[in-house]
């Protein structure tokens, strides 16, 4: 989906790259990670990533060393420094090194996606996403309308809810689950599976009447994809 924001990781703890990876693709970002510095730069002569969040601890090429040689040779993509270096010569060496935020280990994640997010809108990378289009489809957050084909469409704040959730995971297999937590909310205990499809089923008629799109596809055993 063109609409998605790219985010680099640079960690070299697995287990930290892939819970960053999992909390950051749960909030609906398209995340690529690096367990080092090495093909990073070939990454990004290819794609162009709003934001990365960088380790200073890093095998090879320190973290802020790496950064700052990105900035030399004219990237300026905002970067999140993490660390368990928190003196502050330290920080100061990584704002130095072209740092635009800095986080030590350990870290909440909750903190970590709200720093994300007011980095992307400070860089005006958040703004730009308060209209998601897709096809025929245009959802305008800030004015809480969706529009299909050139029209308006009357949505419920759940169908609303539900058009973004699928609008924010193009392509990607969705369980019900998911779909409940992203939705309903603390609602969503209580919903049943058929309650979901019920759901669904009249989105679906909302937004694509005669089906011309054909955006809704049931996974078997999984839930559904919108592509």
């Amino acid at each position: 989906m063109q609409n998605e924001i790219e985010i680099v990781i640079i960690e070299d703890e697995e287990d930290i790259l892939e819970l960053i990876e999992y909390h950051l693709e749960k909030e609906g970002f398209s995340v690529t990670g690096f367990l080092s510095t090495e093909n990073v730069e070939q990454f990004l002569e290819e794609e162009t990533p709003a934001l990365m969040i960088v380790d200073r601890n890093l095998p090879g090429t320190e973290g802020s060393a790496f950064v700052s040689y990105l900035r030399e040779i004219g990237y300026d993509i905002p970067v999140i420094f993490l660390t368990a270096k928190d003196k502050e010569a330290d920080l100061e060496r990584g704002f130095e090194a072209g740092g635009d935020d800095y986080m030590t280990k350990p870290f909440s994640h909750k903190e970590l996606i709200l720093r994300v997010k007011a980095l992307l809108k400070r860089s005006g990378i958040l703004q730009k996403q308060e209209k998601l289009k897709y096809k025929g489809l245009t959802l305008d957050l800030s004015q809480h309308s969706v529009t299909a084909d050139g029209d308006e469409v009357s949505l419920t704040n759940l169908e609303f809810r539900l058009l973004h959730t699928f609008l924010k995971n193009i392509d990607k297999p969705l369980t019900r689950d998911y779909l409940r937590e992203e939705a309903w909310g603390s609602e969503g205990e209580g919903v049943n599976d058929n309650a979901v499809n019920v759901a669904i089923n009249r989105l679906k008629h909302k937004i694509d009447p005669e089906n011309t799109h054909n955006y809704f596809h049931p996974v078997w055993g999984v839930g559904y994809k919108f592509f």
